[in-house]
């Protein structure tokens, strides 16, 4: 069962919910466009052993919308805002922080800027830019991003029901990118532009080398978000990691290929 949570407070802002009674706590994020409930299939092979902690970004899932200033969530810095005011209101110390998506890099710079906060890191599925440069390969040429985020503008549905079902991959079983589609237009539309631009506008590769967390990269062997060469990247310039190339295909194995996410986990742990 979920702790009751005072009103008013950032624990109520950001939907938080504790489950598990565990010494240790994982704190589980989401990524883009995504709530709490897409970890479902994971957190409760982690119950019996750890407390967990679910919460929304503002402005995403079940947050308090009405605590959305767009100033400060221009950038990922809002974000990890969100994550360390939660580990402040709940006095955390030596959090396992899983981070899917664009939360493995809101991990990271939450962590370098208070790694009291924080023991493990486990990004799946991250990206530290998401624009090729160079010899660096992030994915998308920068026009690429650009014609998506003019497409949010001009049709949001249209947008979410192209990408979605793309992101997600494993398209045998439809209904997985159906629930991405639903949860990508369940946030307003603005907000979700504004996190699109926040992310997909992000270049954190100089920020890697200040991680002094272990960490562990859950890397998928298929993903347009995140391709083969993001890990490659990673291995190279993330210090204190390891990176770990999975048989799961897409951008959401803790959704579509839980059991290889909840195996690999357990194994980082032990």
């Amino acid at each position: 069962m979920s702790a009751k949570l005072p009103l008013n407070s950032i624990s109520s802002r950001n939907h938080v919910k504790i489950l598990g009674t565990g010494s240790k706590t994982i704190l589980f994020a989401n990524g883009f466009g995504c709530d709490q409930n897409m970890w479902r299939f994971v957190t409760p092979a982690f119950q019996e052993d750890f407390r967990i902690v679910h919460f929304d970004y503002v402005g995403s899932g079940k947050s308090d919308i009405s605590a959305y200033i767009p100033e400060r969530y221009v950038t990922l810095q809002g974000y990890v805002k969100d994550v360390l005011e939660i580990c402040e209101e709940l006095e955390l110390r030596d959090v396992i922080f899983v981070g899917h998506s664009v939360s493995g890099m809101i991990g990271l710079l939450a962590a370098i800027e208070q790694p009291k906060y924080f023991s493990k890191m486990i990004m799946i599925g991250p990206s530290p830019c998401y624009i090729n440069d160079g010899d660096y390969i992030g994915g998308f040429e920068r026009k690429d991003i650009e014609e998506l985020l003019e497409m949010m503008d001009k049709n949001y549905i249209g947008w979410a029901n192209f990408l979605a079902p793309n992101v997600m991959a494993n398209f045998d079983r439809p209904h997985l990118g159906e629930e991405l589609t639903q949860s990508f237009c369940s946030t307003d539309p603005v907000i979700a532009k504004n996190f699109a631009e926040a992310t997909f506008l992000s270049d954190n590769r100089e920020d890697l080398k200040f991680n002094t967390i272990e960490t562990l990269v859950l890397q998928c062997s298929e993903d347009m978000i995140a391709p083969l060469e993001i890990g490659e990247y990673l291995t190279k310039t993330l210090p204190h990691s390891s990176v770990k190339v999975m048989k799961a295909s897409g951008h959401c194995p803790h959704m579509s290929h839980p059991d290889e996410v909840i195996e690999l986990i357990k194994e980082y742990l032990s």
